[in-house]
């Protein structure tokens, strides 16, 4: 995985799988409803798949097609595990997914981890045999950027994308409702029943805590939040309306602190030494794996300094959501809490 701490030397992908980016985000667009129209050939009642060809359209506008519905799925580690919350389970992961202690990696959401053949568990690694291996119908995974498939390696991708074909959802110009969307249609699509007690539930659940946070942020309008993610050597303040779940936060009500971010636009570098930079009552850290957690940065002074951090008000940050409404009722009702019990502290 490129380290944080080479981000110059290793590009805005790289930065972005590091964890330093904050997770590459969505222009602040309008929350999504109702069925989008990529999933062509998905069951009208999505209970279960079409008989004959299958088809979907993905979201750089490729139209993924197969003989019949895919059943061997090899998907990105987030990915897959929005598609096991709507019942689809897939064969092989790639991405995030194991930590060193053989715990689940955050992004791996309630999928068994052990129930599934890893062939890459960091940024750069895809096993091209092992993938062959598992006969695959269908490559899912997520768009950072346009036209490039998260976590598939450059000089391997023409070598994996003629084993199958590929689907690739939005994760950054979108909003947190549309992604979740547009990931229930690739799961209608192949035989997922969207009217299943369970799924209904959860996007219940997560309608009540859009409700709780969109209060949370009219009755606590004083309350500012920072995104922030830590490595050893810099802290990265991001811009909210560039990322997907930050820019439905902003649609909702949070109001977030604005730095001046780079020339890519995503967020701004800082040295420990200009940490309190910027004035907030809350601060997100990113919960990644590959970036630093406040535990560990109680070494540093500025830090320890900040008013969120001396009040108890730095709260853990989904930078990369799993995007089903099961795993994201969560991270609003979090978020919602954290503003409801803040003190106004900048």
């Amino acid at each position: 995985m490129p380290d944080i701490r080479t981000a110059s030397s290793v590009g805005r992908r790289g930065l972005l799988a590091a964890g330093g980016a904050l997770g590459l985000g969505a222009a602040l667009a309008a929350c999504g409803g109702g069925k989008s129209s990529g999933g062509a050939d998905s069951a009208s009642d999505g209970a279960s798949p079409k008989a004959g060809p299958w088809s979907f359209k993905d979201d750089r506008g490729v139209v993924a097609k197969a003989d019949r519905t895919p059943r061997n799925v090899v998907a990105f580690i987030g990915t897959a595990a929005a598609l096991h919350d709507y019942g689809i389970e897939c064969k092989g992961v790639f991405g995030p997914t194991k930590k060193k202690d053989g715990s689940p990696d955050v992004q791996a959401g309630d999928l068994d981890v052990d129930k599934v053949t890893i062939i890459g568990n960091v940024y750069g690694e895809f096993n091209v045999e092992k993938y062959a291996a598992l006969s695959p119908d269908l490559l899912a995974t997520e768009q950072w950027q346009k036209g490039e498939l998260w976590y598939v390696p450059d000089k391997s991708k023409a070598e994996i994308t003629k084993l199958a074909p590929v689907v690739a959802l939005e994760a950054s110009q979108t909003t947190m409702p549309k992604a979740i969307q547009r990931h229930e249609d690739l799961a209608a699509s192949l035989g997922a029943d969207l009217k299943a007690k369970k799924v209904t539930d959860a996007k219940a659940a997560f309608e009540k805590a859009a409700a709780r946070l969109r209060a949370a942020a009219r009755a606590r309008p004083e309350i500012t939040v920072l995104v922030g993610s830590a490595s050893q050597d810099l802290f990265y303040v991001s811009l909210a309306k560039t990322s997907a779940d930050t820019a439905y936060f902003q649609q909702l009500g949070v109001r977030f602190v604005t730095p001046k971010v780079d020339k890519q636009g995503f967020f701004e570098s800082l040295s420990w030494e200009n940490v309190g930079k910027y004035h907030a009552d809350i601060i997100m850290m990113d919960n990644r794996s590959s970036a630093l957690q406040p535990s560990a940065l109680a070494g540093k002074p500025t830090w320890k300094q900040l008013p969120a951090v001396k009040a108890g008000q730095v709260v853990p940050r989904v930078t990369e959501p799993v995007y089903s409404y099961a795993q994201c009722a969560p991270v609003l009702d979090a978020l919602a809490q954290a503003i409801e019990k803040a003190k106004k502290v900048s």
